[in-house]
């Protein structure tokens, strides 16, 4: 009971009503990411006013837009006509796997002498790496 609650009043977990009737109706699933994140696109083809097909993602569990890799992200924006299920970028060796931006989360990056550590800044091995500015001299 509590799962179709969520369903019909939240938008950020996954599909809301109005989404899944819409996906029910008009969408074809074309493919899924290595997040779980599903990508659809309208069966009937262009019918928007620029003559593209609608795109959409239905996030697996949170909705962030970070958490679309650049390849799908591509394919909704209609960068690329193909899906990367049916044609995936080319990936250079020096290439990192897509991670979500992890700002304003207890995973996000905190450097040392931030305030998740206490404040306290590390001393360089320089005896003074600051000289304040002092007027007239």
């Amino acid at each position: 009971m509590l799962g179709l609650l969520s369903k019909i009043f939240t938008w950020w977990n996954g599909a809301s009503a109005g989404a899944a009737w819409t996906i029910w109706r008009s969408g074809k699933l074309v493919g899924e990411d290595q997040f779980g994140n599903r990508y659809y696109t309208e069966r009937k083809g262009a019918t928007g006013a620029d003559d593209k097909p609608r795109r959409w993602v239905v996030y697996n569990g949170y909705a962030d837009a970070s958490r679309v890799p650049s390849d799908w992200h591509g394919w909704l924006h209609h960068t690329f006509e193909a899906p990367p299920t049916e044609a995936p970028l080319p990936r250079r060796e020096w290439e990192l796997d897509h991670a979500p931006n992890l700002t304003g989360t207890l995973n996000a990056y905190r450097p040392a002498g931030s305030l998740a550590f206490g404040g306290e800044r590390r001393r360089q091995a320089t005896p003074a790496d600051y000289e304040p500015w002092e007027p007239g001299r």
